[in-house]
């Protein structure tokens, strides 16, 4: 028994050195790509840009975070893309139409995701259903009824300048100096880091985190062990509506309009970034920081590749090839292992 447990403690020793390691890559190749994109273009150079890559990040950021843990138990969420969109045109309708306070609106707006959380665990871990038709279901679920709800049209949430706009400063506020320049403050960032080091500790250090990466180890044994299996499935997935719900908000902070029939993607952004950042396709493996990290790689490319006249087929593709290159990665290093 001592021999294995020794074993053990090796092996996720030496895992978690390697994911330090990528997760050094990663920052090498956030840090070369947005010299590279320094250098080819002045445009990219303005504090406007910077900006943006952070606003782009937000949403895509809180819904690696929360993905982060289903792809630990080796299933994954394509509902929270769609849902993003579907959760924020729910609470802007109620703040808009129905007269909700903002405050009521946004506590909806992450209400909604734990429920689409929450059925697909159920559906994953109680019913048994393969995660991917689970989550593809629920995505056209989130998608077709945000659209019905608004009745097919765009939701604005308040300006910073209407009551109930407080919401926005939120992510980013605006300085004017005495000559009346105004100078935007993305203190969103800010919001994600602490979110980040808050889910790193429930990932290390607590029982959900730990018996999150027992289970994407291997099912079996944890429930042999004496672990509820199907309980800390269904936790995984309900964090991940439960981010993908603060999702919602920062993007109805930062975008002036929420169309509906829109989002389809952005969970791929998201599972890729924390592909990118170390998350195992497999499961069992994985950071929340190493997502955050992948997430920046998206976001670099997503922002960057247009100021070097790369058309949006392009961004594309090459992003594409950048999450294949992950996952074969991850591939490499699991057999690997084995051997």
């Amino acid at each position: 028994m001592t021999n294995q447990t020794a074993a053990s403690t090796a092996k996720k020793k030496s895992s978690l050195d390697k994911l330090g390691g990528q997760k050094f890559l990663v920052l090498i190749v956030i840090i070369a790509l947005y010299l590279f994109f320094f250098a080819m273009s002045p445009n990219f150079r303005k504090y406007t840009t910077l900006v943006s890559i952070l606003d782009y990040s937000y949403y895509i950021a809180l819904m690696a975070i929360g993905v982060t843990f289903p792809l630990i138990t080796g299933g994954v969420d394509l509902s929270i893309g769609t849902g993003v969109i579907c959760y924020s045109l729910v609470g802007g309708y109620l703040i808009t139409h129905q007269g909700f306070p903002v405050w009521a609106g946004m506590l909806v707006t992450v209400l909604f995701g734990i429920a689409i959380g929450t059925l697909n665990g159920v559906l994953v871990a109680i019913m048994e259903i393969p995660p991917f038709l689970v989550t593809l279901c629920t995505c056209m679920i989130t998608r077709g009824l945000g659209s019905i709800i608004v009745g097919g049209f765009g939701i604005s949430w308040p300006t910073a300048i209407q009551p109930g706009g407080w919401f926005r400063n939120i992510f980013k506020i605006t300085l004017t100096n005495e000559a009346g320049q105004r100078t935007l403050i993305p203190i969103g960032i800010l919001w994600v880091i602490l979110l980040v080091i808050i889910m790193s500790f429930v990932l290390n250090h607590t029982r959900v985190g730990r018996y999150t990466i027992a289970i994407g180890s291997n099912k079996e044994a944890a429930r042999l062990s004496g672990v509820n299996v199907k309980l800390y499935h269904i936790l995984a997935y309900v964090i991940s509506g439960f981010f993908a719900g603060l999702a919602a908000i920062s993007y109805s902070a930062v975008f002036t309009t929420v169309q509906p029939g829109t989002g389809a993607g952005f969970e791929l952004e998201a599972i890729g970034g924390a592909i990118i950042g170390g998350v195992s396709a497999s499961g069992g493996v994985g950071t929340v920081t190493g997502s955050l990290l992948g997430v920046f790689v998206i976001c670099l490319l997503k922002t960057g590749l247009p100021f070097i006249g790369l058309q949006a087929n392009w961004q594309q593709i090459i992003t594409g090839l950048v999450l294949i290159s992950a996952v074969l990665i991850d591939v490499i290093k699991k057999r690997r292992e084995v051997k």
